[in-house]
């Protein structure tokens, strides 16, 4: 016959409830009690059966992950390091609380959709995490009714109210990130985003925008592109701009992947950057500071979005009560070699009006 947790609480002179707290890392036990029943665990080669845990409080310890439309082609996820670094937090999270995740595995997003709708209806997850947010997206729609525990890594749109979200300040992040290549001295500035339905890209368009607005100049709507983030999608939209009877000084873009692409054609164009265009991105993937030449970019601290956002899921999965927060992850700008000081002010002198960490690398 199989260890049992009676037997656990009875070598480790405790009760059997304290021990099955233990084992859903309950905060209701101290780490002392924790440690030493897990000790006993292993002394006597016990392994929690989640499979009887499902059946007896109808938890089945595992959580959905949905990932955007556009990244749902499995090649485009690979190609995009920032979900595989979004992932890596939401993993190392959900690890530690003895959880499993579960992909959707649609094409479409009707099939995604539907795929959402079994999770929940068939209850085979206890949660799901959206690694996106977008106007009029049916999914949150679909979750915000049945009144299921969901967080997103975004922004939440408009029209929905009082739910949890992890993320960054994007519009105010690219309003530095504006001010940052205006006191360089541009004045010329491109915008490469990604899908005008994203939250993320509409925040930093605004600001992008808003910032140009308040220093009293326009950008011309060739000026701005919306692709995929794809290395393809950067290819395609700078190829776009330098078609233009006016080239931009400098470039604005959303992702790092984006602006690999952006990098290459200028390359093959024999377009020197930064002497001739001024490049700068976010995330910051392992890649920044690889590219011909390195790649000014904002951190984003893409692990710790992921691992915030599993953390409130856990959260709201266990406690259905819990208030809706919001968790804004810091940021800094990285200064590498594609941006070039055009103005006549010390980098100094940038840095310190901007609401902005700056490291120079």
């Amino acid at each position: 016959m199989g260890v049992t947790i009676k037997d656990i609480a009875t070598k480790a002179n405790v009760s059997p409830s304290t021990v099955s707290r233990v084992i859903s890392n309950s905060p209701l036990i101290g780490e002392k009690t924790k440690r030493k029943v897990k000790k006993v665990m292993e002394e006597l080669g016990y392994f929690p059966n989640f499979h009887a845990r499902v059946l007896v409080n109808g938890a089945t310890c595992s959580l959905g992950i949905v990932m955007p439309v556009s990244m749902r082609d499995q090649d485009l996820v690979f190609q995009n390091p920032f979900f595989q670094d979004v992932m890596k937090g939401v993993g190392s999270f959900v690890h530690s609380k003895n959880y499993s995740l579960y992909m959707t595995s649609g094409e479409t997003e009707e099939e995604i959709y539907q795929d959402v709708v079994n999770m929940v209806k068939g209850r085979r997850v206890d949660g799901i995490l959206l690694l996106y947010s977008q106007e009029e997206d049916p999914i949150i729609n679909f979750l915000v009714e049945h009144d299921f525990p969901f967080v997103l890594v975004g922004h939440p749109p408009d029209n929905v109210q009082n739910i949890t979200y992890v993320d960054n300040d994007n519009y105010k992040i690219a309003q530095n990130v504006t001010k940052y290549l205006l006191s360089l001295g541009h004045k010329k500035i491109a915008f490469i985003g990604g899908n005008k339905r994203l939250i993320v890209t509409r925040n930093r368009l605004s600001g992008f925008l808003d910032t140009l607005s308040l220093s009293g100049l326009s950008v011309p709507e060739d000026y701005i592109k919306h692709t995929e983030f794809s290395i393809e999608g950067g290819n395609a939209s700078v190829q776009e701009l330098l078609e233009l009877n006016e080239l931009p000084t400098a470039i604005f873009v959303t992702d790092d992947v984006l602006a690999m692409g952006v990098l290459n054609v200028l390359h093959e164009k024999e377009i020197r950057v930064p002497e001739q265009v001024t490049v700068v991105s976010f995330n910051n993937l392992f890649f920044a500071g690889f590219t011909i030449p390195p790649l000014t970019t904002v951190d984003v601290n893409i692990y710790q979005l992921g691992y915030e956002a599993a953390k409130c899921l856990v959260e709201k999965v266990e406690d259905t009560s819990a208030t809706p927060k919001c968790i804004v992850v810091p940021s800094k700008l990285v200064v590498r070699k594609t941006c070039q000081h055009i103005g006549d002010q010390s980098l100094e002198k940038i840095s310190s009006h901007l609401d902005f960490q700056i490291v120079v690398q």
